[in-house]
């Protein structure tokens, strides 16, 4: 039995700890847990900054925290603390991260929307792997509505069609709404504007009228499982449409108080319950689920899977084929080359493993270069005369599921460079990032230029080739009776950057 493992979640709402083992066969126990109320979000919503109050407070439940975990044997550095938008949100985060180092001995971890989606994706598929096929070949949605943001995620045949971050947040609509008004009908019109601001953007991915299955994650839809629900396994539940909508309009009748003695809730998350199942409720309504899929999960489970992913080979192919395949649907959102994109990501792929004692990266760095390969023509969705650049913006200002910010900023650069001159190191931006960076994206750049270079004319002529290196050259053998002058002129162009970097020269046959 492997030693227990924790981790600590600064959210809107509250700070949460979960301490679990995995066992040998992949499973995870659950050994301990602890909830304190916190209104983290209440105080960023409404000023912008975390309150000297809140802060102490903070400080004294991560101290406790601190002393549980040793009865576990496990130190802050050993613990995983993560915060939400709420803490990213606050103007004062940096401070009181040194602070909670200082005074808690916690590394605080800021993640993103994206990543959010990520380790949710990993905690609802394990939870409902066993119990319903229908995740694998139906649309899908998995809906978590948080403080601060409500997370999405659409999924077509299984495969990852869309993921956003909407500022859609119960603690964000209270405190935006509650001084205009104290009406349940004003909000509920709010919200519906809201969700039909974002229902276009949301449907050119995936129609949400075709979705089948409703995933929904989060203590409120636990307790409406709990009351109205059920149970399909210990940790799953399920909720027929007209028994969550009945269940949601009950609730609009109650007070807080009301809520509080009725469900045993915190006074805080029975402020935004009402807020929440609306929310839940309007997006059900967009689709044609019969029923509510709840699984008992969070996110805090998702980040331990994703810590085991790398040593479960299984998961991690299944994760990195979602990454592509979000990657494809963005790449089909602008209508770009698809035949293309995929013949270059085939031939990229192809030399990063015939390089991989020169490159010295891990699994994901491949997943980075295919996604790189698949988005490098985006921009000509906007004008093919230096589409680099529309690509790299489009990239940027994208939500591709499972990359972080920092992931997407590689791929921009990537893909920023795939064509011209003008090399990364000419630019002070590049030049500013960790040297790790510099040279994931150096690399990764010069190997994407080489498969472009391959498919000059667009027409996919190798699709039958090796590659070898051979002293210092490295040897693409082609079995093709098609002329290939244009590729070695693109090649002639491109492969500069490749020797430099690689110190091959690069001969096609």
């Amino acid at each position: 039995m492997a030693a227990p493992e924790s981790v600590i979640e600064i959210g809107s709402t509250g700070v949460r700890l979960l301490v679990a083992e995995f066992t040998n066969d992949g499973q995870q126990n659950i050994l301990d847990r602890s909830d304190k109320t916190l209104p983290i979000g209440k105080d960023v919503f409404t000023s912008g900054s975390i309150s000297q109050e809140i802060q102490n407070q903070l400080i004294q439940i991560l101290i406790r925290y601190r002393e549980q975990l040793a009865g576990w044997g496990i130190s802050p550095s050993e613990c995983t603390c993560i915060a939400l938008s709420a803490f990213r949100d606050a103007k004062n985060c940096d401070p009181i991260m040194d602070r909670i180092l200082v005074q808690a001995g916690f590394h605080v971890r800021i993640i993103d929307g994206i990543e959010e989606n990520k380790l949710m994706y990993l905690a609802v598929s394990e939870c409902v792997k066993n119990e319903t096929a229908a995740f694998k070949d139906a649309d899908t949605v998995i809906l978590v509505v948080g403080g601060s943001t409500t997370e999405i995620m659409m999924m077509s045949d299984g495969k990852m069609a869309g993921v956003h971050s909407l500022r859609l947040g119960t603690v964000r609509i209270d405190q935006q709404m509650k001084n205009q008004t104290s009406s349940y009908a004003d909000i509920q019109r709010y919200v519906q504007e809201s969700i039909n601001n974002t229902k276009g953007s949301l449907e050119s991915e995936l129609n949400l009228s075709h979705v089948k299955q409703f995933i929904a994650v989060g203590p409120d839809i636990t307790l409406a499982a709990l009351n109205v629900g059920h149970p399909i396994s210990t940790f799953l539940w399920e909720i027929t449409k007209e028994d969550f909508s009945e269940f949601a309009k009950e609730i609009q009748g109650y007070s807080v108080d009301e809520c509080v003695a009725r469900f045993k809730i915190p006074y805080s998350e029975a402020e935004t319950l009402q807020v929440s199942l609306l929310i839940y409720n309007l997006f059900l309504h967009l689709t044609k689920a019969e029923k509510l899929i709840a699984p008992e999960t969070n996110i805090r489970q998702g980040l331990l899977l994703s810590q085991h992913s790398i040593e479960n080979e299984e998961l991690q192919k299944e994760f990195n084929m979602q990454i592509t395949a979000s990657a494809r649907n963005l790449l089909r959102k602008y209508h770009g080359d698809e035949m293309h994109a995929e013949c270059v990501r085939m031939i990229a792929v192809k030399i990063y493993d015939t390089l991989r004692k020169d490159l010295g990266f891990n699994e994901h760095a491949r997943t980075l270069l295919e996604t790189a390969a698949i988005l490098h023509d985006i921009g000509g969705f906007i004008r093919y005369d230096n589409h680099n650049l529309h690509s790299s913006y489009i990239i940027k200002n994208s939500e591709i599921f499972g990359l972080s910010r920092k992931d997407n900023t590689i791929v921009s650069e990537i893909a920023k460079y795939h064509k011209g001159n003008s090399v990364p190191q000419d630019e002070d931006s590049f030049l500013m990032l960790p040297r790790s960076d510099r040279m994931t994206i150096l690399k990764l750049t010069v190997i994407l230029r080489i498969a472009d270079a391959m498919d000059r004319g667009h027409i996919q002529k190798f699709s039958d080739f090796s590659i070898k290196i051979q002293q210092n050259s490295i040897v693409i053998h082609t079995k093709t009776t098609n002329n290939t002058v244009l590729e070695k002129i693109a090649l002639n162009e491109k492969s500069g950057m490749f020797e430099s970097v690689f110190g091959y020269k690069v001969i096609l046959l």
